[in-house]
């Protein structure tokens, strides 16, 4: 007990044990939800799924580790060995980087830093890289089709993102994402989804900007299903063009990096959209059922509800086209934020 306190009363020794919390999160919440989605996928299909592996097929995501974990890691003879080996762990670096400045509850940030939103959109670009490395050095046509999109695609739906995240921070004054939640306390009708706090601007104002909200929001989530390669988005993987994409090539645990991050995401752009618009770890009851523990849970659920439309979306929609990817983002989200940009600052300066 002693050996334990002593531990805990060294600063560099809590550093790394907070850091590595995320990643604890980050592999139950994939086990979680990759469950989770084929559950999902199999009833709005009408068939029943994982059933054989377990309780309702419970085990079958530890089966599935356990298969890649044995398969052999194979590497093409004419790929660039280095970059190949290095591009899972880029795109999971570039991912894992991003909870750094998602706060979970009041007491629970990797890096309450003052620009977080800023190293938030950073730390994003990581993945792109990564992904277009994998494609590259995987000397494979198919491969490099797939990375080429994902970059373009990615790069395109930054913006919108972006922008979404200026009109938060322009709402809140803030780029901390701890502060940008605190602006939010009290109930969901302080939420900026709904305008904001009244304390911040009048009820006019509030009622003006409702509509703004709104649609940045629906934007910012959009936007976010590009970032992640989700569909209707999901043009680098798109099977029936590109094979499996840009990791066509890849196999046993560096595939399973792939997949890892890219479930790592969904929760990601869901903790930012939720941190941004929906009051974060704040309870929707204001003073009721609030508190560091109760912080935690709502984050994590706001956050999985957005992680489990993805998955909904994902069954539902047929995928676009690659000129309608990018009409949308060019020609739709971005020309439509710019529109609430303006609109906001007016209402906010008058």
């Amino acid at each position: 007990m002693e050996l334990i306190q002593s531990l805990l009363a060294n600063e560099i020794v809590v550093a790394i044990l907070l850091s590595a919390l995320p990643l604890v999160f980050i592999l139950v919440y994939a086990l979680v939800t990759l469950y989770m989605e084929m559950k999902v996928a199999a009833h709005m299909q009408d068939r029943l799924a994982y059933m054989r592996t377990g309780w309702h097929g419970v085990l079958q995501p530890f089966a599935d580790i356990l298969k890649l974990l044995q398969k052999e890691d194979i590497i093409p003879f004419a790929a660039d060995k280095l970059l190949f080996q290095l591009a899972p762990y880029v795109v999971f670096i570039g991912t894992y980087a991003g909870f750094a400045f998602i706060p979970f509850s009041s007491i629970y940030i990797g890096s309450n830093i003052n620009l977080g939103a800023f190293f938030l959109v950073a730390a994003g670009s990581l993945v792109v890289i990564g992904i277009l490395m994998g494609g590259w050095a995987s000397n494979n046509k198919w491969s490099i089709f797939g990375g080429l999109r994902s970059a373009s695609q990615m790069i395109s739906y930054e913006i919108p993102t972006a922008l979404a995240i200026v009109i938060a921070v322009m709402i809140t004054g803030s780029l901390n994402l701890q502060d940008i939640v605190k602006f939010q306390e009290g109930g969901i009708h302080n939420w900026l989804l709904f305008g904001g706090p009244m304390a911040s601007v009048t009820l006019t104002q509030k009622l003006l900007l409702i509509p703004f909200t709104l649609v940045t929001f629906i934007i910012l989530f959009t936007a976010s299903l590009a970032e992640v390669n989700r569909t209707p988005f999901d043009l680098p993987e798109a099977e029936s063009e590109l094979v499996q994409g840009f990791n066509t090539e890849y196999s046993g645990m560096r595939f399973a990096m792939f997949y890892l991050a890219e479930y790592a995401n969904m929760f990601l752009v869901s903790g930012v959209a939720v941190s941004l618009f929906l009051g974060g770890w704040s309870s929707p009851f204001g003073s009721l059922m609030s508190g560091t523990i109760w912080g935690i849970f709502w984050f994590v659920l706001k956050a999985m509800v957005f992680v489990f439309l993805q998955i909904w979306i994902r069954w539902t929609l047929p995928r676009l086209r690659v000129d309608q990817l990018m009409y949308t983002s060019w020609k739709v989200l971005t020309p439509l934020l710019f529109g609430c940009l303006f609109a906001i600052g007016l209402i906010l300066v008058w």
